[in-house]
């Protein structure tokens, strides 16, 4: 039972260090959206739209780690 709880805590420490490189891959595509906007490669619109994905894409891949974790700290707390 204790080891099953030390796992958990280390699937748990696996899927935040997950998120974060999630969150940093975000911030690296909307830094490039806002350089490319700001030498006038692309347009106010594009660039709205870009980050519009982005994020959408940040959310899915988020849902899909959150989703992963509930299933392995299921499967690692079943008996």
């Amino acid at each position: 039972e204790e080891r099953r709880k030390d796992l958990v805590k280390q699937t748990k420490k696996i899927v935040e260090d997950a998120r974060v490189s999630i969150r940093m891959a975000r911030r690296d595509a909307n830094e490039e959206v806002k350089k490319a906007l700001k030498d006038k490669v692309v347009s106010e619109d594009e660039a709205k739209r870009s980050e519009t994905e982005i994020q959408k894409s940040t959310d899915d891949y988020i849902k899909k780690v959150d989703a992963i974790s509930d299933e392995k700290e299921k499967s690692i707390m079943t008996i």
